[in-house]
């Protein structure tokens, strides 16, 4: 009995050692779980036998059971490591057998499959080309060619227009010059495309140029100004004749007043000139000028279309001014009331439109902004968008309401049928866009646009639709033309700096694969040249109801049996699973000083076993030895 005692106790203590030591020896193994042996005691008791102070039997190993417990995570190098901080088991494709593991070392092999050291795939979610989460489970692949190109379908701009800026284009129609009596008396009324009330204009009981100047000015889009000139037939010649004979004089009046001038030294024109302009009245200047035949006259002007009456030796001038009028944007027509005459209807009419500070790519001062962004052609060639704003007088009263004109270029070619007409977007009180050409959702769609190379010419890639063809919004995948969305409806319009708050387009240019990224979901990201990501697809964890019961087959992995049951196969950090983290392995959970001192009892309960043994030795020795 004794020997029996004591020999399990020895095979207990060697396999407590045995225990320890692979514990000991797996402390710095990735992803290893722990073990211990637990014990029971033996009693040789049967059905009817049993005393009432039994003797036991032994020790029996009766299992060696894992520890699951979370090993630390510890940081790496290698983008594909992975550790599970939580419940859960990558699912590994051994050849068909299906195996898990907390061991988180994954490369690529030669076919692009993600594999552990022992080249086992890893499971997980696949994804389509476009990188959608299929929810279908396989083997992780990471493709290695090239991300093909995507064609710009849509792009979005969210800007501030800056409401304190002026309008920088004017459009006007010139009038004149129109001498005095030719409109004196006309009565007429104005029409305007901005709300503004008609306005009725009557130059009736006016005497000078300057009054008819006046009221035009008064009057709501126009302006005017009003010169009187007067050329004076006088030669030096004749003014030393007049000297010599002693009655040379001169005399100027402005609407019927004298002009003082000192006239006592005057022996030339140039003399009477400078007598005119030194006089007191600063709207009054002379200056000798040819009369178109060779001759030298005196040319008098009033600059603010005072009436001039002027005597001299041998003759008088008497002259009444011109009006020069200028009508804005907002005139819509002009049409005659009276009976007296229909002059400046008729100049006004048949004006043409005098445009200053027209838009110009070229030329920064015609636009208030411009911003320009990168689109891509169906071969992924890069082309310049650029976006011009320009400002325009508010429509009606131009209360509650605003507009801006919209240009735009791409590679220096205008498009969208903007080098004709550009686009209206208008904004309401709130500075919030209301539409572009009365759409709400504040949308471009170009379809004129024919992408081509740095010399000019079409590359080959797709081209505008078909004439007649209807492109609908947002462009449906895939896409055949080169037509492509600009979106401005988040724009606004505050009285702050322009800015661009954001702007995105979906397309992009071919790019290789430069890194594989890992997310907290398990998602593996590959990143190319051309700042491209797009999901590979999607790590699977298991889990189990009875972890315990899994059955270790090497390799820091495990199967699944009976005891463990089914697993249960999720995402990353959903349910009960475990969150992924990158560049990172769980290392052993072996506590090593706990093992240091598990073995010195091992040790101890061996040799008290053996002792066990030698001792009953020494007794059945005696008793041999009787005689």
């Amino acid at each position: 009995m004794a020997f029996n005692t004591g020999l399990s106790g020895l095979r207990a203590a060697a396999v407590d050692l045995d225990v320890t030591g692979n514990n000991i020896a797996n402390a710095s193994t990735v992803g290893f779980k722990g073990s211990r042996v637990q014990f029971g005691d033996l009693y040789a008791s049967g059905f009817l036998s049993a005393g009432s102070n039994p003797i036991g039997d032994g020790v029996s190993v009766q299992d060696v059971k894992q520890s699951f417990g979370q090993g630390n995570i510890s940081f790496t190098d290698s983008g594909l490591d992975m550790a599970i901080s939580g419940d859960g088991f990558f699912i590994l494709n051994n050849g068909g057998e299906t195996r898990y593991s907390r061991a988180g070392q994954f490369t690529i092999d030669k076919d692009g499959f993600v594999v552990n050291n022992q080249s086992m795939r890893v499971q997980g979610y696949t994804a389509d080309d476009d990188g959608n989460l299929s929810g279908i489970r396989g083997d992780l692949e990471v493709a290695t060619d090239n991300l093909a190109p995507r064609r710009t379908t849509n792009l979005r701009s969210d800007l501030n227009l800056d409401s304190r800026e002026s309008v920088l284009e004017s459009r006007v129609r010139d009038v004149g010059p129109l001498a005095f009596d030719d409109i004196d008396g006309e009565q007429f009324e104005l029409t305007y495309t901005d709300g503004t009330p008609a306005y009725s204009v009557d130059l009736s009981g006016l005497t000078t140029a300057r009054q008819a100047a006046d009221r035009l000015t008064a009057t709501p889009g126009l302006s005017a100004s009003a010169t009187t000139t007067a050329n004076v037939p006088l030669s030096d010649a004749d003014i030393a004749a007049a000297q010599t004979a002693g009655n040379f004089s001169f005399s100027l009046r402005v609407n019927g007043a004298p002009l003082q001038l000192d006239t006592s030294n005057v022996n030339t024109l140039e003399d009477l000139s400078a007598a005119i302009n030194s006089s007191s009245d600063t709207a009054i200047s002379a200056a000798i000028v040819d009369d178109g035949s060779g001759n030298d006259v005196l040319r008098v002007r009033h600059n603010q279309g005072e009436n001039l009456d002027i005597s001299y030796t041998g003759g008088s001038v008497s002259e009444t001014g011109d009006i020069n009028a200028t009508g804005d944007r907002t005139i819509a027509g002009v049409a005659v009331t009276g009976t007296s005459g229909n002059n400046f209807v008729t100049e006004y009419g048949q004006s043409p439109i005098r445009i200053t500070n027209e838009f110009n790519p070229q030329d920064q001062r015609t636009y208030n902004h411009a911003t320009s962004t990168s689109v891509f052609d169906s071969l992924g060639n890069s082309h310049e968008l650029t976006q011009f704003f320009v400002k325009e007088p508010s429509p009606g009263s131009g209360v509650g309401v605003s507009e801006w004109s919209v240009y735009l270029q791409i590679d220096g070619e205008m498009v969208a049928g903007t080098d004709t007409t550009p686009y209206t977007a208008r904004f309401d009180q709130d500075g919030t866009l209301q539409s572009i050409n009365g759409d709400a959702n504040g949308e471009i769609v170009i379809t004129d646009w024919i992408p081509k190379d740095k010399n000019g010419q079409p590359n080959g890639s797709d081209g505008p639709p078909a004439a007649g063809a209807t492109v609908v919004t947002p462009i449906p995948d895939p896409p055949t033309t080169s037509a492509f969305v600009l979106s401005l409806g988040d724009t606004t319009q505050y009285g702050a700096n322009f800015g661009v708050d954001d702007q995105r387009q979906n397309g992009y240019t071919t790019g290789r694969l430069s890194g594989l990224d890992v997310s907290g979901e398990g998602v593996l990201f590959a990143r190319y040249t051309n700042g491209q990501s797009k999901a590979l697809g999607q790590v699977a964890l298991a889990a189990f109801n009875n972890t315990n019961g899994l059955s270790p087959v090497g390799d820091t992995s495990w199967v699944e049996t009976f005891e463990s049951g089914q697993p249960i196969i999720g995402q990353p950090d959903t349910g009960t699973l475990g969150a992924i983290k990158a560049s990172s392995v769980e290392e052993s959970n072996v506590d090593l000083s706990a093992e240091l001192v598990n073995l010195i009892i091992a040790q101890r309960n061996y040799q008290a076993n053996a002792k066990t043994i030698e001792t009953a030795d020494a007794v059945t020795q005696t008793i041999i030895n009787l005689r």
